[in-house]
């Protein structure tokens, strides 16, 4: 088949949550068909980097935008209906690429990862399309309100229901919609919607990830995720201020780092606490999980599935987490990881870990099992195969008519 690939991140080199796993779909599909890939780049440097998928696909193009010019695209979009959202994403050179290869290919398919991006197709009719949602971004919008202050949550509120209704409105004009986890496909049947719904889980290289051979430091926690992120720094900020002292009262040796790219001026202060160190950027973060006794993710906002704990339990490194955030592991707590909800459960449960080596050592062997047993990319893969099955299954048995009607 001939297959346009379109998401809002360029997918190489993946390595970070917006990338990933539109790269694992890519790699996979291009082993049987002839896959276009087009997206967005931001910089030279990405653009630069961006290159090294040409061995994963048969041609990319890349739509190049400033941030100045999409901050003024969100800007213009805020007194109206539109989310501010399709601004930040939308390139008018990438849209006439993919009008022009629209026009000149017949595409057997298009797949499109990331509502934000799928504003391009949306008018396309002849051509069997699939949106993958991976997480339904209007709920995070919706439940950024709950933790930002006054004017601000207003804003973040009335962009999530504008991107609500703008996800129900794009839902409809796709033939098949996923999302990438359980709890969000509930998210998606939870709109109504008359167009089919599925959902099939991110995976980890559980090569690359490999389990720890290494000894672990017991007095070593971590936290791993991009520091300019909101989620990590509001879980940061509140496991510091509000955790923190009651494991250093019982434990004053400990440890925590906190690893990430790109951290403000105010999660970098986050340092100055005893046992805290912030690394900033790191060309690797597995030698960091490899030294520390668990993966701690405390976040009070997670949709989807949050690779930091996928990674860290095919390391062999137990991971102490949310029950929001566990909910998007294929993964059963207290068997698999553990859960906490608040400052004195967090304290015990790690404590629990850092004081029982076989506990530890029960954790880590039963998490990687059940990464390579639930959570390996080519059984997902397996799951996204019969999904374009029955898209493009679907899409044949539709009358003429009902394939062109906008």
């Amino acid at each position: 088949m001939k297959i346009l690939y379109i998401c809002h991140r360029f997918p190489f080199p993946p390595k970070r949550g917006g990338k990933i796993r539109p790269f694992n779909m890519i790699r996979h599909l291009s082993a049987s068909h002839e896959v276009t890939v087009a997206s967005l780049v931001r910089s030279d440097a990405e653009a630069e980097e961006g290159k090294g998928i040409a061995p994963f696909c048969s041609e990319f193009h890349m739509g190049r935008v400033a941030d100045w010019v999409q901050a003024a695209r969100m800007l213009a979009r805020l007194p109206t209906s539109v989310p501010s959202s399709m601004g930040f994403f939308y390139s008018a050179a990438l849209a006439r690429t993919i009008r022009r290869l629209h026009g000149e290919r017949r595409f057997d398919l298009i797949f499109v990862h990331c509502s934000s991006v799928a504003q391009y197709v949306a008018h396309v009719r002849d051509v069997p399309k699939v949106l993958d949602f991976g997480d339904v971004d209007s709920q995070k919008w919706l439940e950024y309100a709950r933790y930002k202050p006054f004017p601000l949550n207003g804003g973040y509120w009335f962009e999530g229901v504008k991107l609500q209704a703008e996800e129900k409105r794009l839902a409809a004009r796709f033939d098949l919609c996923t999302a990438t986890t359980r709890a969000e496909w509930d998210t998606l049947r939870g709109y109504g919607l008359e167009t089919a719904t599925d959902w099939f889980p991110n995976g980890v290289d559980t090569e690359f990830f490999a389990a720890a051979t290494e000894p672990y430091d017991p007095e070593t926690i971590c936290f791993v995720g991009r520091m300019d992120y909101y989620p990590n720094q509001q879980c940061m900020f509140e496991f510091c201020a509000s955790t923190w002292p009651l494991l250093r009262a019982r434990r004053p040796g400990l440890k925590l780092l906190i690893v990430g790219a790109d951290p403000p001026a105010k999660v970098r202060r986050l340092g100055e606490i005893p046992g805290v160190v912030v690394t900033g950027s790191v060309p690797d973060v597995r030698p960091y999980l490899r030294r520390s006794a668990l993966l701690v993710a405390p976040l009070g906002i997670a949709r989807g599935t949050q690779n930091k704990l996928l990674e860290s339990m095919a390391m062999g490194v137990p991971v102490v987490t949310s029950p929001i955030a566990a909910g998007g592991v294929d993964a059963v707590p207290g068997e698999h990881l553990r859960v906490a909800s608040s400052p004195d459960e967090y304290r015990d449960t790690i404590l629990g870990i850092l004081n029982d080596p076989s506990e530890r050592r029960r954790l880590a062997e039963a998490g990687r099992a059940r990464m390579i047993s639930h959570h390996a990319w080519p059984s997902s893969m397996k799951r996204l195969d019969a999904i374009v099955s029955r898209c493009i299954g679907s899409f044949r048995l539709k009358t003429p008519r009902e394939q062109l009607v906008s």
